[in-house]
């Protein structure tokens, strides 16, 4: 029998590539959506793609939407293989220009969600004895950056979640892997970009700061190599590998940047790789 994968945010960016590449690959996709006016999109693309998914919704900030896709789910396949925890919002503007109900929105839905995804499909993985749990963090949950205080601090939770949780439940057959793509030109940068109210607000402090900031990152989305499906790949890999690791990096720059950092001392880092992020911010006004 095909093994059976839940995949969240699927309606669009790295979740849609996700599971239109995984039915390719013969998995039985479960794609779940937020929303219901994203369903027409993911039928036609997998429609193109000729392969065959199931759309369910599951909204990962209510609980009882979770618990009906996870039962269905059940009911139609009979167990879950792979959870792909990957829905997750962005928040973009200094701390100071993020008001906390924002800030709380990027932590129900990027961490809070991501835990409650797990707490209802671990059950029938450790009865299973087998299982895969895949997050998908950021570069940013690795080396966070200025204007994105919630973004980063929420995947560096998730990553901690996921080293936390891969402790607990190795022993019972059950696979944890923390994915972390480079910058990926997608919706993330387009329709999901998720400003923060005060950010565009001229009269706050950080103004002129922000809009450079936009811009430097605007130029990195528009250079990046990797793709959709680089991270598809990646996650294709942790699912089939006999030994999965717990730490996957999607991009060459993103390695590359990581590997600095664990090879130089901490204050030079932050000094050379930071203190340069923040020049080229601040004295370019």
């Amino acid at each position: 029998m095909k093994d059976t994968i839940l995949i969240t945010g699927a309606g669009t960016g790295l979740g849609l590539e996700m599971s239109l590449y995984l039915a390719e690959q013969g998995f039985n996709v479960y794609a779940t959506i937020p929303f219901a006016d994203q369903q027409e999109h993911v039928e036609t693309q997998a429609a193109q793609r000729n392969v065959s998914l199931r759309i369910l919704p599951l909204d990962v900030t209510d609980a009882a939407s979770i618990a009906t896709a996870v039962s269905t789910i059940l009911a139609e396949s009979g167990g879950i293989f792979g959870a792909v925890n990957n829905a997750g919002i962005s928040l973009r503007g200094y701390f100071e220009d993020c008001e906390d109900q924002e800030i709380r929105r990027v932590y129900d839905i990027n961490v809070f969600g991501a835990m409650a995804v797990t707490r209802a499909v671990l059950p029938h993985m450790r009865a299973a004895r087998r299982g895969r749990l895949l997050y998908i963090t950021s570069i940013g949950g690795r080396i966070a950056s200025m204007a994105r205080t919630a973004y980063c601090s929420s995947k560096f939770a998730l990553e901690g979640f996921a080293e936390s949780l891969y402790q607990e439940v190795t022993p019972l057959g059950i696979h944890v892997s923390a994915i972390a793509p480079a910058i990926v030109k997608n919706e993330r940068w387009t329709v999901n970009r998720g400003l923060a109210k005060g950010a565009s607000n001229p009269d706050s402090p950080y103004h002129a700061w922000f809009q450079r900031e936009e811009k430097l990152a605007d130029e990195l989305v528009e250079s990046s190599p990797t793709t959709n499906v680089d991270v598809a790949h990646t996650v294709h890999e942790a699912l089939t590998a006999s030994k999965p690791r717990l730490h996957y990096i999607v991009g060459r720059r993103a390695s590359m940047a990581v590997r600095l950092r664990e090879l130089m001392p901490g204050e030079s880092f932050e000094r050379i790789f930071l203190g340069r992020a923040i020049k080229r911010v601040v004295e370019s006004n």
